[in-house]
């Protein structure tokens, strides 16, 4: 019996053994692989390093966007689930912290109230903030980088600029269209940890250091930028507009210089504004421009040699029944030449062009100034807008087109369309950045990029005319400067409301430029919905000068460009015949003729002076234009030509002089001379 219970427990132990041997085979051989690969994610764990995101600049070299280095602190309540040793790290937290933050510990007790899991005890917390939790430890206490991406000026530049997610990728604007130059790359480093989760050592030969993205360099210019933002909201304000966009772009390379939309948002906190203010509408929204469009059918007209200037056109005083429409004017007139008829913005003149022109024809070139297609800014969210191939179109389509209606296009195109006008014909693509740079070495430059030449030069050279001349005689004269010739379109268009023609909704808009005899500058403003007036010529116009004033200002060296002084010109300066002039004391005075010639050689001698010339009877642009040259800062009172200078005819000349000068109209035999 004894003998027989020895047995069963000797086969026992065997079976026991025999089952320890087989799990230690089974552990060490079978398993092995497997188990040391849990051990080691037990004991090691990866860790994301977070590439620096490149920095945005204007292109004055001026930050825009850059990265705060915040970091985030967590408590893994996993690492602390006895209830005795939870309550103890919880106070030493909600002491430690209380003292940094100056919150009550309760709001930290409060965030460790869960059962499980980690919560975050502070986010984003500024790097001499974090200095002062450098040496503090507790068991499942740790932290994160957090960086911020921080828009130097607020909601400067918004749409242009775009913003980055929780995620810290981009989304929007150049943030989003430019993502891969400024994301860089992320690297991952290797570390060791305790029992308890402490950090004991990062295992240097597994980690891959982080890549940081590409500095850019934008086209934008930031002084322009804040012009046109505070220009269009004053506008927008003012004429009681729903909205309102505005564009400036050198129209000989396509560089962007300023782009706003008004409503605006600021990226720093994107979540706090809608869809609705985030849209960047120069690139998403579509309407019908209006009159702006004409210049576009005038220049075809004039390219296929189809109308000549002083032709007459019978413009039906202001009422015109064309294929059972209707067709009127604003300003009703018996007859026109081709330039009154631009001049006024007749349409009913520019129908009766338009119809000279073959429909594939016409097409062609609005769909070659840019029209029904992308411009490719790079920057998402841009559409195409809408354009009829001529095989839909209708037989009063090709008058609709003339004068803007029955095309959608975006405020980007047009403005594109009009450098291409304005600029010799060549339509070139927009560009928003102009560098793109890593470690401090120039990675690309971007050059010019043309899409295709659209009109002639000298079609180019007639339109600039007919444009200055719109400014000076016809409905863009609220655009006037009296220091450089400007050129300009108005545009006024009815808006679609519930499928019909809107008496009530208007876009009012201009597109000018300046200064045009060599054009720098071309800029677009647009009101949506103006209360007060609609009509572009009184609600953009004013906001377009008021634009180009203050950039004239913040620029002045550059906009400074030699006067034509033509003999055409020339009678708005100077009479060309002695004419007799009462001054204010009732006294008459002679002016005598000057010559052209006599002229810009007096003009010419006063830059090489080392004292002061005699400014008096000089057009007040002219003289700002001497001034400039000589060095000397100035402040104007008045318009006109100069009657008086604060600086005494052959005063020497010292860095740091103002000179004041008093500018009043001359009028002559009821003529006004500037």
């Amino acid at each position: 019996m004894n003998n027989s219970r020895t047995h069963l427990i000797f086969i026992f132990v065997l079976l026991l053994f025999i089952l320890l041997i087989a799990k230690l085979f089974d552990i060490q051989i079978l398993q092995n692989e497997e188990l040391k690969y849990y051990a080691k994610i037990q004991q090691y764990y990866s860790e994301k390093i977070n590439a620096e995101r490149g920095l945005i600049y204007d292109r004055h070299n001026e930050l825009l966007v850059y990265n705060r280095n915040d970091i985030s602190f967590y408590l893994d309540l996993s690492m602390v689930s006895k209830s005795g040793k939870r309550k103890m790290i919880e106070k030493k937290i909600a002491e430690k912290f209380s003292s940094v933050f100056g919150k009550n510990k309760k709001y930290y007790f409060g965030l460790m109230n869960k059962k499980k899991g980690t919560v975050c005890i502070e986010e984003k917390v500024s790097s001499d903030k974090a200095l002062m939790l450098k040496n503090f430890k507790a068991d499942g206490f740790f932290y994160k980088e957090d960086p911020t991406r921080i828009y130097n000026y607020n909601h400067l530049a918004s749409h242009l600029l775009g913003y980055v997610n929780s995620e810290y990728l981009g989304l929007t604007g150049v943030e989003g269209g430019f993502e891969k130059f400024l994301k860089g790359e992320d690297g991952t480093m290797l570390i060791e940890r305790s029992a308890v989760g402490d950090m004991v050592t990062v295992a240097e030969e597994e980690t891959k250091p982080a890549i940081s993205g590409s500095n850019i360099m934008l086209t934008l210019n930031k002084s322009y930028q804040m012009i046109l933002e505070e220009e269009l909201n004053a506008g927008v304000k003012l004429f009681e507009a729903s909205s309102g966009i505005g564009i400036i772009v050198d129209p000989n390379n396509g560089e962007i210089l300023a782009l706003t939309n008004i409503v605006d948002y600021d990226p720093n906190r994107y979540w706090d504004f809608n869809d609705e203010a985030r849209r960047n509408k120069a690139i998403t929204d579509t309407y019908e421009p209006g009159s702006t469009f004409k210049s576009f059918a005038l220049a075809a007209l004039f390219d296929q040699n189809l109308c000549t200037e002083n032709e007459i056109i019978n413009v039906e005083n202001g009422r015109y029944r064309f294929r059972n429409v209707n067709i009127s004017d604003t300003h009703p007139d018996d007859f026109l030449t081709v330039k009154g008829i631009f001049d006024q913005s007749s349409n009913i003149g520019i129908t009766k062009l338009s119809q000279r022109l073959d429909k594939e024809i016409f097409y062609k070139y609005i769909r070659g100034f840019g029209f029904g297609n992308y411009t490719s800014t790079g920057l998402p969210g841009e559409v195409k807008g809408s354009l009829k191939k001529p095989n839909k179109w209708s037989s009063i389509t090709k008058a609709f087109l003339s004068f803007g209606y029955e095309i959608a296009v975006t405020p980007i195109q047009l403005i594109s369309a009009y450098s291409a006008l304005i600029n010799g014909g060549i339509l070139y693509q927009p560009q928003i950045v102009k560098k793109e740079i890593a470690d401090g070495k120039i990675i690309f430059e971007n050059s010019p990029i043309q899409v295709r030449t659209v009109i002639s030069k000298e079609t180019s050279d007639k339109m600039k005319e007919y444009l200055v001349s719109v400014v000076e005689n016809g409905t863009g004269k609220l655009a006037k400067l009296d220091f450089t010739t400007v050129g300009g379109k108005t545009g006024t268009s009815k808006k679609l409301v519930n499928g019909e023609y809107s008496d009530l909704e208007y876009n009012s808009s201009f597109v000018g430029f300046f200064p045009a005899e060599n054009p720098k500058v071309v800029c677009l403003i647009l009101l949506n919905s103006p209360k007060i007036g609609k009509y572009g010529g009184f609600v953009a116009a004013p906001i377009f000068k008021n634009v180009a004033t203050r950039i004239i200002k913040t620029d002045l060296e550059l906009f400074q460009s030699p006067i034509n002084h033509s003999s055409q010109d020339y009678s708005e300066y100077t009479p060309q015949k002695n004419v007799s002039i009462k001054n204010q004391d009732n006294n008459e005075f002679a002016v005598k003729p000057v010559s052209n010639e006599m002229y810009n050689s007096v003009k010419s001698e006063m830059l090489k002076t080392d004292v002061m010339p005699n400014l008096t009877h000089m057009p007040m642009r002219d003289a700002i234009l001497v001034l400039t040259r000589l060095g000397i800062k100035y402040n104007v009172k008045g318009s006109g030509k100069v009657i008086s200078q604060s600086i005494s005819e052959g005063e020497k000349i010292k860095k740091g002089l103002i000179c004041k000068l008093v500018c009043k109209e001359i009028t002559i035999n009821g003529a006004t001379i500037y």
